[in-house]
């Protein structure tokens, strides 16, 4: 699977982390920042998004202190569900009924392990459409 990644700086070490825990079984690109120096999470977070829209990927994780900037960031362009994690439980729901197709983690919050485990929830769940499918459909705003 082909998953894009990046963070601001509260996010980079969390980020590196799960990339070297991801590249053992998928495809991930790093779409940066490549240092802890201060950056602008909305930057990364478009950066992501355009890069997974424009090239077909998968799935993508964003990552910056509470996890709240970057996501809704994110989430002005259409067809992005990210969807904010803190435990794996969260990120099933977020695959199971809302089709998220970007997890966003919170550095601050989340210990290395936890990430991990939300990470491979999110990446082990699938949609379950049905009920839910309307639900999602309601969500873009032209």
């Amino acid at each position: 699977m082909k998953i894009n990644i990046s963070s601001d700086h509260a996010g980079f070490k969390l980020k590196k982390s799960i990339i070297n825990f991801l590249t053992k079984s998928h495809e991930v690109n790093d779409l940066g920042p490549h240092s802890e120096d201060s950056v602008d999470y909305p930057d990364f977070a478009h950066k992501l998004v355009t890069n997974l829209l424009d090239n077909n990927v998968s799935m993508g994780i964003l990552i910056c202190g509470s996890a709240n900037g970057i996501s809704m960031a994110a989430n002005k362009h259409s067809n992005i569900r990210a969807a904010v994690c803190w435990n794996k439980e969260i990120a099933v729901l977020a695959k199971q009924h809302n089709d998220a197709n970007v997890v966003s983690l919170p550095a601050r919050f989340v210990s290395e392990n936890e990430a991990f485990e939300i990470v491979e929830a999110f990446i082990g769940t699938d949609f379950e459409g049905g009920r839910h499918l309307r639900r999602v459909n309601k969500i873009n705003c032209v």
